[in-house]
């Protein structure tokens, strides 16, 4: 017997209601969970902490609003990864009921602000590159680093407000509406508003790199036509031009690890779920860290100024390790001289 139907009687806001959503039975699945987490997580933390050392490191690459804005999507992978982490591992492995609604909602809150504001620093990255390419005599005027800190605190308070309305009254709880297949205590409703407002970040995001790729087309088409022709505005094109292909792989990534998620999400609003779909959302929701691990790697192989700058935190990093190798020897070297000085003062003497 479904261990949700047992509830069906009982109270929706119930703590014990909370079990009918630990949908992974076996040991196995529970380990595998852990597993991908840890690993995943880990490696997200890492990666996009090297990220924000490497542009913040480097006067060139912090005072550009393009690595303003990468810098968001780092930190909400971060932030992400830590949340969604602890809060996943702990309610699906752990199986851990003893906290309130509240505070479960604060957690969720905390996962979907964080996510929320990962794809929303694609957008930004997305209209500027679009500015960038349609734009590029007006680009430094339109594109202030003022403008781009203000487009930035929108974003993140935007998203916490949304993330947070469950918390703030928007539930089932407190209004006795329908509540979701996936998650406790959330609206049904909330839901369906949520997977909405994703998906118009989705179309933006679609709609800004399609136009990027068509004038990247046109550029390169132009560039093979005159080829003598090659000032600071043809090198700074080819820069926009690899940076866009870099996002529209990040892009690319994006939608791969999302989609499951998203269309579980949308099937949950119009039809019941069984155990096994349940279990298979739990699965593609550790999709989602996936994404945020490979976003750094591929800023790190297609962007130049990162890539240059990770090179030279290896080399200084290898000359300080080979200088700290060096020390001991050179301080026994320094001591025998000074050994050896001592007895010939002696034998003076």
């Amino acid at each position: 017997m479904d261990i949700c139907e047992t509830h069906e009687n009982a109270s929706k806001c119930s703590v014990n209601t909370m079990e009918c959503f630990m949908v992974l039975s076996t040991q196995a699945q529970k380990i595998s969970i852990a597993t991908l987490c840890g690993l995943f997580g880990t490696l997200c933390i890492f990666e996009n902490s090297l990220v924000l050392y490497l542009i913040f490191s480097s006067p060139g690459t912090r005072k550009k609003p393009s690595y303003l804005f990468i810098s968001s999507l780092a930190l909400a992978d971060i932030l992400a990864s830590i949340i969604f982490v602890c809060s996943f591992v702990n309610f699906h492995v752990v199986n851990e009921t003893d906290f309130s609604k509240e505070m479960f909602l604060l957690q969720l809150g905390g996962v979907n602000t964080s996510f929320s504001a990962s794809l929303s620093s694609l957008l930004l990255t997305a209209l500027d590159r679009y500015i960038s390419i349609s734009r590029p005599s007006e680009y430094k005027l339109l594109m202030t680093r003022k403008r781009a800190w203000i487009a930035l605190g929108v974003l993140w308070v935007t998203c916490a407000t949304i993330a947070s309305l469950p918390l703030l009254g928007w539930n089932c709880c407190t209004l006795n509406s329908t509540c979701s297949q996936l998650f406790p205590f959330v609206d049904h409703n909330y839901v369906l508003s949520w997977i909405c407002f994703i998906m118009v970040l989705l179309g933006c995001i679609i709609y800004a790199y399609t136009h990027v790729l068509w004038r990247a087309h046109q550029h390169v088409a132009y560039m093979e036509k005159h080829q003598v022709q090659v000032g600071k505005q043809n090198t700074r094109m080819r820069m926009d031009v690899m940076l866009a292909k870099t996002l529209v792989m990040v892009l690319t990534v994006l939608v791969l690890c999302w989609s499951p998620v998203l269309v579980l999400m949308i099937y949950s609003t119009f039809a019941r779920l069984s155990n096994h779909l349940r279990k298979v959302f739990a699965f593609c929701s550790t999709l989602c860290l996936l994404n945020s691990m490979v976003n750094p790697i591929i800023y790190a192989l297609r962007s130049k100024e990162l890539y240059s700058s990770l090179r030279m935190a290896f080399s200084q990093l290898r000359r300080q390790l080979k200088a700290s190798e060096e020390s001991p020897e050179a301080e026994s070297t320094h001591k025998s001289s000074m050994i050896e000085t001592i007895c010939e003062d002696m034998r003076v003497t």
